[in-house]
């Protein structure tokens, strides 16, 4: 129900080995529950979250990065309560962030932006505006941005829509229909060499727009179960897509003709998307593939990592990983990349050839440990030099390296 965080870039070197008594630089308390991916930006890290029965109040923090310290915290009511039960979203959208604030989506239509210091400088109530959000589990796609717009997806159950704010004023810039089709994924802008599109997906459909004006310039329908996976942007005209699998790893294969890299082309005056290549076995779970150089990394929902090649999509390793389900969208270095599971076990790939090379927990196991029912789940995870931050339900981890790892990477 978490939508997999958005794809993450590569990042400097982070550590590699932590447990609760080693290399946590700090841990901060989250107020209330939420499931949404720590936004970084100018120092602060911006978090989200939910409190009360019925999601009564919808909370945005900020914490320094340096030291875990809450800057300041908002408190908004939800103008759409609904019971606060772990099988709906839980704040699941994440925020994104600029050098002028923060601007963040709650699951009850409400969007506000904040300045750095937290106060408000505008706000949005989508209900009051364009009537109620029933989807099923909720809402959970996160903000896209780019200079001058914020762009946010409402795939409720009747009448869908695309929106693109101007960031600095609120104000609506366009407003066109949605997929018509069930989704907890992200928009993405992808680059392409007539511009960028801002792409959208939702089971059996991936949608690419204008991101100036909304017009819907292309619709790709050859593909299934693509209802969680937010589209990876590898280079101009190409995209990563994850789609999902049966259960278990005797299930795996079925789904993986719609995992793989799909590229935009342009035939005449039409826009067309294709799949350059398809996986022959690798499907994907909650969170999204990633590329790292010329492979790209898709963990299934018994945790079996696939390394493929970027190009052409064939099998380089394949790993069972120590992580588990993900909830989470991997994240790399230049040498590793952390497999995340939602129990709470971080696996540490190396790229040089696709083994562990460590299994990493923060806390033990709850009683409940299921997921979906409750229980410490690693819902996100973000790179933010020199530290890797882990958020769960109800608290942000900072990993620091160590000193032998710090001198290794300053070599």
């Amino acid at each position: 129900f978490q939508n997999g965080g958005l794809p993450t870039t590569q990042t400097g070197p982070l550590a590699t080995e932590w447990s609760s008594e080693l290399n946590v630089a700090w841990v901060a308390n989250i107020d209330g529950y939420g499931q949404s991916t720590p936004i970084v930006a100018d120092g602060r890290v911006y978090v989200t979250s939910v409190d009360g029965p019925m999601k009564d109040d919808f909370l945005l923090a900020a914490f320094a990065l340096s030291t875990g310290e809450k800057l300041w915290q908002q408190t908004y009511v939800n103008p759409s309560p609904k019971e606060n039960t772990p099988m709906t979203s839980r704040a699941a959208p994440s925020p994104v962030a600029d050098r002028d604030g923060c601007i963040a989506f709650f699951e009850g239509g409400l969007i506000v932006a904040v300045d750095r210091g937290g106060n408000l400088r505008w706000k949005r109530e989508l209900v009051e505006d364009y009537g109620k959000l029933d989807a099923r589990h909720g809402l959970a796609s996160s903000l896209e941005q780019d200079d001058q717009h914020v762009y946010t997806w409402i795939e409720r159950s009747e009448d869908p829509y695309v929106l693109a704010l101007d960031k600095k004023s609120g104000q609506n810039v366009w407003k066109v229909p949605g997929l018509g089709s069930t989704t907890w994924a992200s928009p993405r802008l992808i680059e392409t060499d007539w511009g960028r599109q801002l792409v959208c997906s939702a089971s059996g459909k991936i949608v690419g727009l204008d991101p100036e004006s909304g017009e819907r310039l292309w619709e790709f329908t050859d593909i299934s179960s693509n209802t969680a996976c937010t589209p990876f942007p590898v280079t101009p005209n190409r995209f990563l897509m994850g789609a999902s699998d049966g259960r278990g790893e005797t299930a795996s294969g079925a789904g993986a003709a719609s995992n793989g890299v799909i590229e935009i082309s342009r035939d005449g005056d039409q826009f067309v998307a294709s799949f350059s290549w398809r996986a022959k076995k690798a499907s994907s779970t909650f969170g999204s593939p990633v590329a790292v150089g010329d492979n790209a990394y898709i963990v299934n929902r018994a945790g079996v990592l696939y390394q493929l090649d970027l190009n052409s999509g064939e099998r380089q390793a394949m790993t069972r990983t120590s992580a588990g389900g993900i909830w989470a969208t991997p994240v790399a270095t230049s040498e590793h990349l952390y497999v995340f599971g939602y129990r709470g076990t971080t696996a540490v790939i190396s790229l040089l050839d696709g083994k562990e090379i460590a299994s990493n927990r923060l806390w033990e196991l709850a009683g409940d440990d299921s997921g979906a029912r409750g229980g410490h789940v690693l819902y996100a995870a973000a790179p933010a030099s020199p530290f890797l931050l882990l958020r769960r339900g109800d608290s942000l981890f900072a990993v620091a390296m160590n000193e032998a790892e710090d001198e290794t990477a300053s070599e």
